[in-house]
């Protein structure tokens, strides 16, 4: 199958959640040629959807994609959509957390809550793509913490472990993050979908 995704650091996520799948797992730097899928949808489900059906198209495999984001209540659920590219094309992941962290400069602690959210689509050679989501929330720190993870890891901070994103054992970050959480639901229709016939998993939704 195929990890809808360039990023390394996602990679390495999707493939340790899966790996008592036993299958062989590509991701697009395994196919260049796809070149960049622009996400233009308006929410991360109709991001995901089209990621997994363009390269499942293109492939002729069985595709995940996901899509996520970091949601700050103070900021109306921004950035949303856009967490990857908060402080605009080009730029990377300290650009955005510095981005966050001007942005929430004087806010006080008990207004910084905020969400991950992770959709994930599961497209099969049939065309049809299920969908489900997962979120985990926390508050954004007041500096970085933490030097595992990527992303917004080490801002998001979840107070009944007392360390953030970036500071947790990888074991328990995929339990209880966003990601690890919608790939339990996942693993029932991935492997229903590999083996042609369609998930019973009432939670997904089929596009």
């Amino acid at each position: 199958m195929v990890l809808a995704t360039g990023n390394q650091g996602k990679v390495r996520e999707l493939r340790t959640l899966l790996a008592d799948l036993n299958i062989e797992i590509y991701s697009l730097k395994d196919f260049p040629e796809i070149g960049e899928i622009v996400e233009d949808g308006s929410t991360f489900t109709e991001n995901a959807v089209k990621k997994a059906k363009v390269v499942a198209e293109a492939t002729k495999m069985v595709t995940l994609a996901d899509d996520s984001g970091l949601e700050v209540d103070y900021l109306e659920g921004a950035p949303g959509i856009y967490s990857a590219r908060f402080a605009g094309e080009g730029n990377n992941d300290t650009d955005n957390n510095e981005k966050l962290l001007s942005l929430m400069r004087d806010v006080p602690i008990e207004k910084r809550t905020a969400r991950f959210r992770c959709v994930i689509a599961i497209c099969g050679l049939d065309g049809r793509a299920y969908t489900a989501d997962g979120t985990c929330e926390g508050i954004i720190g007041f500096g970085l913490k933490g030097d595992k993870g990527f992303g917004y890891d080490p801002l998001f901070y979840l107070p009944q472990y007392n360390q953030t994103f970036a500071e947790l054992d990888a074991e328990l970050k995929n339990k209880i993050s966003h990601r690890g959480q919608v790939l339990v639901k996942a693993k029932n229709v991935l492997a229903g979908v590999l083996k042609g016939v369609e998930g019973n998993n009432a939670d997904w939704g089929s596009k």
